[in-house]
């Protein structure tokens, strides 16, 4: 067995979002049976933002929401705070999947994520919002030709060269990039997450932490939500924002799985190991492999550096063990200081995992059920921060059973593939990790297996 990274020694198990006494005390839960219009079920992005949009629409409206543990404990206060304008993980992946329709999708993501900042500035939330956009970075000579492609078909962005990628940020491993300067921004994701619940309480909305949800059915003209206390929330409509967890929805059940990422974050950086790096437009960035890694600097200057494995646990369980992993946590360490090796000697102040709904189009899918009383939007695959307001707005729009353009969309009409049961789902997910890291390994060819789901519309390549 290894010893430990000497980086790691002191890095608390624990995500640093979320591990700053800043941290709101939880709101109290639910202690007696209730009713409103619009019950939530999950206090994460997609939570919140419903209920903020829905007092919008409506301030008349009462809104309930329910949260199992505490206001964006789970991937709303895990991720790297990448906040995305694109609804369908990336425009590639988008126009493979709804050619007639990626353009307006794009405009659409662009719209969605100004709305998001206009809203942070109405309600006052500070999350260290900012937009400098991102960097995509070629560390092999084949990908090289990959971002020539990117360029092209993102407009506004520019192709860096191995000189003029290595001006904007300093490492020895980078061989070229390209900036999309309007295409994403970066926040604190816990602060984000306490900011709108702390808005969406300001609009009137009840908020009840530590109120697991033990199942939802069909009442009369309404639906119930039964906690895990015995209580009944009724309700005229319900809205699911359960995400990596199991859905209330029985048969939503095989559309996602719960694939854990892991992410490191450092001290903070001096003024010299800043200015050793470079960073001066603080963009975020990611790298062109299959197994990929992201990273951005913090308002502290810290370094937060995640990605690369992707991990499925048999069973699709989503479980508090899953969150440490000292094999991957010491990968990561390596390949940060080969990626940045002028900041050998900086430690980790934090370690942490958490659980990302992926479904097998790689983006978001909406729905119905319970005779439309009760609406879902799942399976974001690490792109919800920006996305799942969005995805708020269909929840809202398939409640009020209206017609809009969201609701005409592809995107929200079609369904991706189920993953098979149990082993079979395992032994997919499995071969497809293998096969991404073997492509890795072998300049990008893809082999037997990954060709296969190419052709089944199931491919994946970032």
């Amino acid at each position: 067995m290894s010893a430990e990274h000497p980086s790691l020694r002191d890095a608390a198990p624990a995500p640093y979002w979320l591990d700053r006494p800043e941290r709101p005390a939880p709101r109290g839960g639910l202690e007696a049976h209730a009713a409103t219009d619009l019950c939530i079920v999950g206090g994460g992005y997609s939570g919140l933002w419903t209920a903020i949009l829905a007092k919008e629409r409506d301030p008349s409206r009462d809104v309930v929401l329910l949260e199992g543990n505490r206001i964006g404990w789970a991937a709303s206060g895990r991720n790297g705070g990448f906040c995305s304008a694109s609804l369908t993980h990336g425009r590639a992946n988008g126009a493979e999947r709804f050619p007639d329709e990626i353009d307006r999708l794009e405009q659409l993501g662009h719209d969605n994520l100004d709305a998001i900042e206009a809203t942070l500035g109405r309600y006052g939330v500070d999350c260290d919002f900012e937009r400098p956009g991102a960097i995509t970075l070629a560390t092999e000579p084949h990908q090289v030709e990959w971002l020539h492609e990117l360029a092209a078909a993102s407009p506004g962005s520019r192709f860096l060269d191995r000189d003029a990628v290595r001006a904007e940020v300093a490492s020895p491993t980078y061989l070229a990039g390209v900036h999309e300067p309007h295409d994403t921004a970066l926040v604190d994701p816990a602060k984000l997450a306490w900011g709108l619940a702390a808005a969406a309480v300001s609009l009137g909305v009840r908020i009840h932490e530590q109120t697991a949800v033990a199942g939802v059915s069909r009442s009369g003209a309404g639906i119930d939500v039964r906690t895990a206390a015995g209580h009944v929330v009724r309700a005229r409509h319900v809205a699911l924002g359960t995400n990596a967890f199991p859905s209330p929805v029985r048969r939503l059940r095989l559309y996602t799985v719960p694939v854990y990422d892991y992410a490191l974050m450092t001290e903070p950086l001096s003024a010299e190991q800043l200015a050793s790096v470079g960073w001066a437009g603080r963009q975020g960035l990611d790298d062109m492999t299959n197994q990929f890694h992201y990273y951005r600097l913090t308002s502290d200057n810290r370094i937060l550096w995640g990605g690369y494995d992707a991990v499925y646990h048999f069973g699709r369980h989503v479980r508090p063990s899953y969150d440490q992993r000292p094999a991957t946590f010491e990968l990561l360490a390596r390949q940060f200081f080969e990626t940045f090796p002028q900041l050998e000697g900086l430690g980790f102040s934090h370690r942490w995992g958490g659980a990302i709904d992926t479904c097998t189009r790689f983006c978001a899918f909406f729905g119905t059920a319970y005779g439309g009383r009760a609406a879902y939007a799942l399976g974001y695959t690490g792109l919800g921060v920006g996305a799942t307001r969005f995805g708020a707005e269909v929840m809202l729009d398939l409640l009020d059973g209206a017609d809009t353009e969201r609701t005409r969309l592809d995107l929200v009409r079609s369904k991706p593939l189920p993953f098979p049961p149990e082993p079979a789902a395992w032994l997919g997910i499995e071969a497809t990790r293998r096969s991404l890291a073997s492509a890795d390994r072998h300049q990008g060819r893809r082999n037997l297996w990954l060709r296969s789901l190419d052709r089944l519309g199931l491919g994946f390549d970032s």
